[in-house]
């Protein structure tokens, strides 16, 4: 990998493995539609002269309205709310880890979607250790308003996992920004009205606005395009191990800014889940059929398939 392949995996390693942080800061003092208000206000903004510099924008917007408003709903619309909702009952190294389970929930709906993908015993596996450090994470939260906030994590990992199916399947032609920005401003449009009814009174603190304008600036709008540029560089596989490097940002942000405790159980957690991840997203050569006997060798797709991830 270039330097400049290094740069950009590093730097969005970072910047997706910190909104946990500012969610966490920010739902003290303002009500989670606030937080997704601002979020995609902000990115939205500074997205939407990148976008429109590209043209199409309008009519990929009209060809593809379906899947964008599907694409808007699972991936942003929801789980923002979901997971916002959430930390303020769990702690930011808690929804991270959680988080880090969508590479698995991925493999799960591909397969309910009709994905004929073949799965090894090792992405059966990876599933099973993954599923496990899910338990190991929760189970100690089932009581009370814990059991609500995991549920609303539970609802943004599977938005999380199915939104890019959308995007793969039914709009793998149109521009990233194309399909960002529209998103962001609708999701933006849609809270504007509880947003405006639940905005506080006093002026936040300077903490709780830093952090918001981080969640638009930093990890929407930077965080997008930087990760188009990382695949541009990389390719799409390499990058998504990214994946495998937030929670470890997340747990370590936590513990330095927020004084959550690194207990063994989260230890053990990570260590399961990331794991899991990487076992069930894993590349793997599907086997090869025996020929029939007496025929005369035919090229099989088999040789040199490798799964994607």
């Amino acid at each position: 990998m270039t330097a400049r392949g290094w740069f950009l995996f590093s730097l969005m390693g970072v910047i997706w493995g910190i909104p946990y942080l500012m969610i966490k800061v920010a739902v003290d003092a303002v009500s989670p539609p606030v937080v997704v208000f601002a979020r995609c206000a902000v990115g939205a903004a500074l997205l939407l002269p990148f976008a429109l510099r590209q043209k199409g924008l309008t009519r990929n917007v009209r060809d593809h309205w379906r899947p964008m408003l599907a694409f808007a709903c699972l991936e942003i619309v929801g789980p923002w709310l979901t997971l916002s909702d959430a930390e303020r009952h769990l702690s930011s190294s808690t929804a991270g880890l959680l988080i880090a389970g969508v590479p698995i929930a991925g493999v799960v709906a591909a397969r309910l979607f009709g994905d004929t993908e073949w799965l090894s015993m090792r992405r059966v596996t990876g599933l099973g250790v993954g599923l496990a450090g899910v338990a190991v994470l929760t189970v100690p939260h089932l009581t009370g308003g814990d059991a609500r906030s995991l549920a609303e994590v539970l609802v943004t990992v599977l938005g999380y996992a199915t939104a890019p199916l959308i995007a793969a399947r039914r709009m793998k032609d149109v521009p990233t920004l194309h399909l960002i920005t529209p998103c962001l401003a609708l999701t933006a449009l849609l809270y504007a009205p509880a947003a405006a009814a639940t905005w506080p009174s006093a002026l936040p603190s300077g903490h709780v606005l830093a952090a918001l304008v981080g969640l638009g600036v930093l990890c929407t709008a930077v965080a997008f395009v930087g990760f188009l540029e990382l695949i541009k560089e990389i390719g799409p596989t390499r990058a998504s191990v990214i994946t495998y490097v937030n929670p470890a940002v997340a747990v370590a942000a936590g513990a330095a800014f927020l004084g959550e405790s690194l207990t063994p159980a989260i230890g053990l957690a990570f260590a399961l889940i990331l794991a899991g991840s990487v076992l069930a997203t894993a590349a793997g050569t599907r086997p090869r059929k025996a020929p029939v006997t007496g025929a005369a060798p035919q090229p099989s797709q088999a040789d040199g398939w490798v799964e994607s991830a």
